[in-house]
């Protein structure tokens, strides 16, 4: 397992046992204590890679929690919208969470998905062909649940 596959499970284990902590800061100083040595700007890209989110506790204090465990399906409550035009389709997310949408898409392997690129809130589906751009576009509209 690669270096960057261990501390991406790790840090999945730490965010679904709760433990995790309240900032970026405190999942690296867990993750040393465990031997595993990272940046904090490799811990926000790890996070939104994993599609945690920064969440409020009962007691009104803070916890990074996977959006949802074990999630199987497409992380539809990050898209906000999908639009076309004749070329392209662009999927429009919560801020920060573009690329892990973008990751989804790639991992669906849809056959009328080309490629995608995906920025901090816009992900750019580049159809396999521009003929069917207005299908791919309700496909992933229905898959994002709008």
């Amino acid at each position: 397992m690669s270096e960057t596959k261990g501390r991406r499970k790790m840090l999945r284990q730490l965010l679904l046992s709760g433990r995790g902590g309240s900032t970026q800061t405190q999942l690296v100083e867990a993750l040393a204590e465990r031997g595993v040595v990272t940046t904090q700007s490799t811990m926000s890209r790890d996070l939104k890679l994993l599609g945690a989110q920064r969440r409020v506790r009962e007691d009104g204090s803070f916890v990074y929690r996977l959006e949802s465990a074990g999630r199987t399906s497409f992380p539809a409550g990050m898209v906000l919208s999908v639009e076309h035009n004749e070329v392209i389709v662009v999927v429009r997310t919560r801020v920060g969470r573009a690329q892990a949408v973008g990751l989804e898409l790639d991992g669906l392997r849809h056959p009328d998905v080309l490629g995608t690129i995906a920025g901090d809130d816009t992900v750019v589906v580049m159809p396999r062909s521009v003929g069917r751009v207005g299908e791919l576009a309700l496909a992933l509209a229905e898959l994002a649940e709008l």
